[in-house]
């Protein structure tokens, strides 16, 4: 039974992208069309999943949710709908403030909608859980292998969002894997607010009375790795206290698990980690760096910094400028801090640092990174890498190699110059690499 149309417009992290995938799913089965992130909204649903980590994305989502509710107003719009982290928090405030909204959910009560939408639960029972509609490329997509975080880091208000660390089923992953390869997916993009958390909770080993708790991502990555139809796994968002090193034995064992690991540092001098509650020291910190890069030779290490935290003097800043100088990350971000109510930093310190300096230091870490980049994608010029192709745009083929993740890494551009070959997206090439830019790569097929 058609139903009509409900437009979906994701804010925020690849996290909330797979929640709203889910939902799209689950409609779809109950006689709905969905479309996502449309450039002109047409339904007559419209369902906003939000964004509640920092100021600049709560004010986004706020202002698309206005939007919307002038859409409603001038009677373009029939049902408007909320979900996700913003609502996870702040529910009873939206509900006041903007009773534009007819519904809100937040980030694990959503699947409600759908009984509303639907009318009647049985028509969903031929889809499982974790089917999704992709709205990515057919060819990659994001896994969530869990939910929320314990690290309670000064400066983050996830732990209030998301709750207590929850990890998925091991068994239930896998069979989402399997899925996911019959509809076409190659690329798997694992993600977590902390992957190396992962399984903590749900196994305790026990030693006659004593318990140890168990890390289970190397093995869920090893038996992902023996999937046929896997080509790619790459990892998202480990944290560098008890990282589960592991996981290295598995990195280098496995060819179809991308050498790229994305691990937030955030600083590194101890006065800073110390007052972000990182439960690690800076030589612990680079002792793990120095262990990765050698269990697995080539890796690309993907990293996050935070500067302008309450505290940070002149002197922890000119030392991180030197720190990213001496490690040379292949990727790099850098962000200012955002003072988040009912964070720690929030009730313990004061946000002294005028927003004029925090972006300053974000500009001078981000040019020397810039450089940094320059430098080691200079390095693979005459290298053949292997590309998957991503899309068509003009007269170059673009993709990716198994260092850069979809949306925030490098691509690789190839010129066009046959048109009767037969490539289309999803695709793995050879790539003969003949010329480098800070953040891109360009070469010819092999």
């Amino acid at each position: 039974m058609r139903r009509g149309v409900v437009d979906f417009i994701t804010l925020g992290c690849s996290k909330n992208l797979v929640d709203a995938e889910r939902v799209m799913r689950q409609l779809e089965a109950a006689g709905w069309r969905c479309v996502h992130d449309p450039e002109e909204p047409k339904g007559e649903v419209c369902v906003i999943n939000t964004c509640g980590f920092i100021g600049d994305a709560k004010e986004e989502s706020i202002n698309m949710i206005l939007q919307m509710a002038e859409r409603k107003k001038k009677g373009k719009l029939r049902k408007l709908i909320v979900m996700g982290c913003l609502s996870e928090r702040y529910r009873a405030e939206l509900e006041e403030e903007l009773p534009e909204v007819d519904e809100y959910y937040g980030k694990f009560d959503f699947l409600k909608m759908v009984e509303g939408l639907a009318e009647s639960a049985p028509c969903l029972s031929g889809c499982k859980s974790y089917e999704r509609k992709l709205t990515t490329p057919s060819h990659y997509a994001y896994l969530k292998i869990s939910e929320g975080c314990n690290r309670m880091c000064s400066y983050c208000a996830i732990p209030l969002i998301t709750g207590r660390h929850t990890s998925r089923p091991k068994e239930e992953i896998l069979e989402e894997v399997r899925w996911l390869v019959s509809q076409g997916v190659k690329e798997f993009n694992v993600i977590a607010q902390d992957l190396s958390s992962y399984g903590l909770d749900l196994h305790v080993q026990r030693d006659n009375v004593q318990c140890t708790k168990v890390h289970l991502l190397p093995e869920l990555i090893d038996e992902m790795a023996q999937i046929e139809g896997v080509e790619w796994i790459r990892l998202h968002y480990a944290y560098p206290t008890d990282f589960p090193e592991g996981l290295l034995e598995v990195m280098a064992k496995h060819a179809n698990v991308c050498k790229y690991l994305d691990i937030a540092l955030q600083h590194c001098t101890d006065h800073m980690l110390g007052l972000m509650r990182r439960h690690i020291t800076r030589a612990e910190q680079d002792a793990l760096i120095k262990k990765i890069r050698e269990r697995v030779p080539g890796i690309c290490i993907r990293t996050t910094l935070l500067v302008g935290h309450p505290g940070e003097t002149e002197e922890d800043f000119e030392e991180l400028k030197a720190w990213v100088k001496e490690m040379r990350f292949e990727r790099m971000g850098c962000f200012a801090y955002s003072d988040e109510e009912g964070t720690y930093a929030n009730k313990h310190y004061t946000d002294d640092i005028p927003q004029e300096v925090k972006d300053a230091r974000v500009e001078e870490l981000m040019a020397i990174q810039q450089e940094i980049s320059g430098e080691l994608m200079a390095q693979k010029v005459g290298t053949v890498q292997r590309v998957i192709i991503d899309r068509k745009d003009g007269d170059y083929w673009v993709g990716r190699t198994q260092y850069d993740s979809p949306e925030v890494d490098c691509e690789v551009l190839m010129e066009i110059k046959n048109e009767k070959l037969k490539i289309k997206n999803g695709d793995f090439v050879d790539v003969q690499i003949t010329k480098a830019e800070e953040f891109d790569l360009y070469g010819i097929l092999c």
